[in-house]
């Protein structure tokens, strides 16, 4: 039996082109002769690296789905799901399965989509980690080792927020987690199958997989080549939500802190606020990203990308009817001072941070109120055809507002308050003030602020999530027949193991898969 032949067996098209399984090395190298190549030779390992990059982005590695490329896949998804990213249950909206929690059902390929995804890297990401020797004291080699080890935390951490609920609201040593399969496990785990660990333990692997990163990085002192890759900064930084989710709130504010004042990024500035961008490794505020080139395959496939999906100025499914929109009653409680108001049109279709060949782009279009226009289209091009926009992962202003709820939360409001209030009236709103008083409070209000400023990155789900909120779409803008109020807690909130997974995996059977959810049923809405 294997641990499934969709993660196994749809990853080779990728892997194949990087693994050290081909020439000049040969197919029959043993784990250690291949350790040996590298040490001789560190630029041998770098395709395999980057072959772990580049799993971001891959085009229908999945299934044969408009829906299927890569990470972004799963920020759609889960914004879909979700509270604040409004569409329309239409034929052109490829995630209207999340949308309407159809998908809910474990045989659904979107669910295959997120389970693989992550699984297909943590694959790319073991095969780098099984060629190089723990103990090098090569500095490129320290760098790729951590690269893998870096980026496998990142998945085993998504994994295991979509697949169980938070780390609070269980017990972490007997609650299910996630199958752990890394380089010492791997090829066991391909013949028999792998059980799921505990959520501990798939959070004692993300930290330690964390930790030595961020070692082999302080000691190998290579400068990455571009934000596509880890560097110490962007390994703080997965830490530093890690830590958010398990309550440690000294150790999240201390990460955040690092990033801050080491990573060289700065928040964009209140006039960068004010226009469409997110669309460019290049920007100050990026810590890290999905680097995309044009002539990627999810380019050339025209329309299977982010920009088709998300973009309101370049072509795509969206500018065809599938508009993401922001929920209408979060989009009201922007301040008019707010710059980030402008990321998305009123009630009548504008937007005051638009050219006039942009808004006049989305009215040809059919622009429907509180559309999107966050993300600029591929070069600033408006109608551009090539999607080839970078997509980000982490921006420097999530750690501040990490380090805000963290220092309230850690035992001192008023200073996560003041935090939060220097960072918004500096960077988002000169008018901005706060009067919490308490770390609830505070975190409240941070958790406000979140939603407006991460809207659409894949990241305000899990926001919901370990904070415990309902997801209530009344009043939002929802079509009447996706307008739920799903309480904090319910089963329909946490992804099953996909079918496929059970039915190959000989270590995981029905009953240790995560409860039935009852699907939601619409609610009466609310103006």
């Amino acid at each position: 039996m294997r641990i499934s032949k969709y993660i196994l067996l749809s990853a080779v098209p990728f892997l194949l082109a990087g693994c050290l399984d081909t020439e000049p090395l040969g197919n029959t190298l043993t784990s250690k002769e291949k350790s040996e190549a590298v040490e001789d030779n560190p630029d041998r390992l770098e395709a395999s690296v980057n072959a772990v990059t580049s799993a971001f982005s891959q085009y229908q590695a999945i299934r044969s789905a408009h829906s299927d490329f890569g990470y972004p896949t799963i920020m759609l998804h889960l914004e879909s799901r979700g509270v604040d990213m409004v569409s329309d249950n239409i034929g052109y909206n490829w995630f209207n399965f999340s949308l309407t929690y159809d998908n809910i059902d474990y045989t659904y390929g979107n669910d295959r989509e997120i389970w693989g995804t992550l699984y297909n890297q943590i694959k790319a990401a073991n095969a780098v980690c099984a060629t190089v020797d723990s103990a090098t004291t090569d500095s490129k080699l320290q760098y790729y080792l951590a690269q893998a080890l870096a980026i496998r935390a990142f998945d085993y951490f998504n994994l295991i927020q979509i697949y169980q609920k938070t780390y609070s609201q269980v017990d972490p040593t007997k609650a299910a987690g996630v199958p752990i399969i890394t380089e010492k496990n791997a090829d066991e785990a391909s013949k028999s199958g792998c059980a799921r660990g505990t959520v501990a333990q798939s959070y004692d692997q993300i930290l330690s997989d964390l930790n030595r990163a961020i070692a082999l990085l302080d000691a190998s002192g290579v400068k990455r080549a571009d934000k596509r890759y880890v560097d110490s900064s962007v390994a703080h930084a997965i830490r530093a939500r890690v830590n958010l989710v398990m309550n440690r709130w000294n150790d999240a504010a201390a990460d955040a802190q690092y990033v801050i004042q080491n990573s060289g990024c700065t928040p964009k500035s209140l006039n960068e606020t004010g226009v469409p961008s997110f669309n460019s490794l290049s920007e100050s505020d990026w810590l890290w990203g999905i680097k995309i080139e044009e002539t990627d395959r999810v380019v050339t496939s025209g329309i299977v990308n982010w920009p088709s999906h998300m973009g309101s100025l370049c072509y795509g499914y969206a500018t065809v009817g599938a508009w993401r929109r922001i929920n209408k009653k979060l989009y009201n409680s922007i301040p008019a001072t707010d710059k980030r108001k402008t990321w998305f049109c009123d009630e009548n279709a504008k937007s005051a941070g638009l050219t006039e060949a942009q808004q006049a782009y989305l009215d040809g279009q059919g622009a429907v109120p509180y559309t999107q226009v966050k993300f600029a289209p591929y070069k600033g091009t408006v109608g551009n055809s090539t999607n080839a926009n970078d997509i980000p992962l982490i921006r420097i202003e999530e750690m501040y507002y990490i380090l805000a709820e963290a220092q309230a939360m850690g035992g001192n409001p008023s200073q996560g308050n003041q935090t939060l209030v220097n960072f918004v009236r500096t960077y988002r709103d000169p008018s901005f003030n706060s009067t919490a008083s308490t770390a609830a409070a505070v975190q409240e209000a941070v958790f406000q602020q979140r939603r407006v400023e991460f809207w659409g990155e894949g990241i305000t789900w899990f926001d919901y999530i370990r904070l415990n909120k309902d997801f209530d779409r009344r009043g939002g803008g929802f079509e009447t027949n996706t307008c739920f109020d799903i309480h904090a807690g319910d089963n329909a909130l946490i992804w099953r193991i996909p079918y496929n997974e059970i039915q190959y995996n000989a270590k995981i059977s029905e009953s240790d898969n995560n409860p039935v959810p009852t699907p939601p049923t619409p609610v009466q809405d609310e103006e």
